[in-house]
């Protein structure tokens, strides 16, 4: 079955110390590298997400602002 364009699915198996592998064609289309910091999200109903790493500024002015009134948003 073909993915959607820029769409992708792996299954990894979590550990006993609750690690996992991000498969190494997850690493190569998102540039994750040794040593990187990675940012966890997770919604108790949808989920956990782990985002690029370029996306972190974007997220974080999402997290922290989808609540504030409009006059508080910079």
């Amino acid at each position: 079955m073909k993915h959607p364009e820029g769409k992708y699915a792996w299954t990894v198996k979590v550990g006993e110390k609750g690690q996992f592998v991000i498969p190494k064609e997850a690493r190569d289309v998102f540039g994750i590298k040794p040593g990187d910091t990675l940012i966890v999200l997770a919604d108790i109903n949808k989920g956990i997400a782990i985002p690029p790493k370029n996306m972190f500024a974007h997220l974080m002015d999402t997290i922290f602002n989808q609540n504030a009134p409009k006059g508080d948003k910079e």
